[in-house]
């Protein structure tokens, strides 16, 4: 298994974050020894869309976050999660920020809507869940339909049922870029 205790990973998430894709890559994370932070709009407990009554409290907010406390980014999907966050400035902020800097960034289902905001996938190859790949591809992006995507440092994947090869794509990235430090 590998040894992410050194790995620092901020996610963002607001209400309407589909849990699985929220609560199984942190959890994979969290297991492989890294710190997980979760940024939000506000520190109020924040709620999925699948089981309602699964919450979870964010701890910072979204203007809190300094991007160099942080190796990754991982931005879970559900539709309204991501449509919230592209509206809100520095979230759009903190992705683009991330990707200026190259660090890793991994988007699943809807939220590469936060990468076409903040104008980040020009010339990119990402796949997302369908309703979002025309947005991509006027975004520029290069648009497959793939479980996950890996190109450079974003990784993209489609759905809930793509999670396990998603979250072993963070895993082998920070586990490179961890090395190479």
């Amino acid at each position: 298994m590998a040894d992410l205790s050194k790995a620092r990973i901020l996610m963002l998430a607001t209400d309407g974050f589909e849990d699985s894709e929220l609560f199984d890559p942190r959890q994979a994370l969290l297991d492989a020894g890294a710190t997980v932070t979760l940024a939000s709009i506000k520190t109020d407990p924040i709620q999925g869309v699948k089981d309602a009554a699964r919450t979870i409290t964010p701890d910072l907010t979204l203007d809190q976050v300094d991007t160099d406390d942080f190796d990754a980014l991982v931005l879970p999907g559900g539709v309204g999660n991501p449509d919230k966050l592209r509206i809100e400035e520095r979230a759009v902020e903190i992705v683009a920020e991330f990707m200026e800097d190259e660090k890793i960034v991994a988007a699943i289902c809807h939220a590469p809507w936060l990468l076409v905001e903040a104008d980040v996938v020009d010339g990119r190859r990402v796949t997302s869940w369908p309703s979002v790949r025309t947005d991509l591809e006027n975004a520029g992006a290069e648009v497959v339909d793939e479980a996950v995507v890996v190109d450079g440092n974003l990784i993209t994947s489609r759905k809930p049922d793509d999670i396990t090869a998603f979250n072993q794509a963070i895993i082998n990235a920070l586990t490179e870029e961890l090395a190479d430090a």
